[in-house]
């Protein structure tokens, strides 16, 4: 089975994952969680990534997992990691040299009607507790990185996946749709859920890791 090495987006951490893990273990797999140098406004992505490799130490039959802004770290760390498979969720799936600010007037995520209300944007679909929770949780997204372009590229020859949430009021389904298929060439696998499906969505989340897992056995 699987080592699902799985990355917080933006401003999270490793808690974003408290769910899925158990779910994915409960399917036979390892799962893996980190916190990024987030808070650091001196960090590199490849800082980034280090962080991603010392959590997976030796294991094998990694898939790494980026979760929204973790799609910058997670093809870079899939490659050090010489990984099995390659997965966003929910995420931005940047090209090579796109900055940060770049990416959402490229992909058109400028032109959508997205809630300035982080309970609607974010945590729709969550409980009460799990979203004041989650705020709990919440660290200061820094990094200079941002400004600059992506040092990264997507694996060409790795098996790569995306998941996008129906119910995704930050990321919409239709947004999400032509991202996927333009930059990665791939039908997106659809569950419920919104934004932060880890949290609302986890069995979800977790089957649907589960699958892309053994389409690669």
């Amino acid at each position: 089975m699987a080592t699902f090495a799985l990355i917080h987006g933006g401003g999270s951490s490793a808690w974003d994952w408290h769910l899925v893990g158990p779910e994915l273990e409960a399917l036979g797999h390892t799962a893996v969680a980190m916190d990024l140098p987030t808070e650091s406004p001196t960090a590199t992505l490849d800082d980034y990534a280090d962080a991603v490799v010392t959590a997976v130490g030796d294991r094998e039959e990694v898939i790494v997992v980026g979760h929204s802004l973790g799609g910058y770290t997670a093809p870079i760390a899939a490659e050090r990691l010489a990984a099995s498979g390659l997965v966003f969720l929910s995420a931005m799936i940047p090209q090579p040299g796109e900055t940060f600010g770049d990416w959402w007037t490229n992909t058109g995520h400028n032109k959508e009607d997205v809630s300035e209300d982080p309970s609607v944007s974010f945590f729709n679909g969550v409980s009460d507790d799990l979203a004041d929770e989650a705020l709990l949780h919440e660290r200061d997204q820094q990094g200079a990185w941002m400004n600059g372009g992506w040092p990264g590229r997507l694996p060409a020859s790795m098996p790569t996946a995306a998941i996008l949430c129906l119910d995704d009021q930050f990321f919409p389904a239709g947004f999400m749709r032509w991202q996927v298929r333009d930059r990665l060439g791939v039908e997106p696998i659809e569950i419920p859920g919104g934004h932060y499906a880890a949290i609302s969505e986890p069995v979800a989340v977790a089957r649907a890791l589960d699958a892309v897992a053994r389409s690669l056995d």
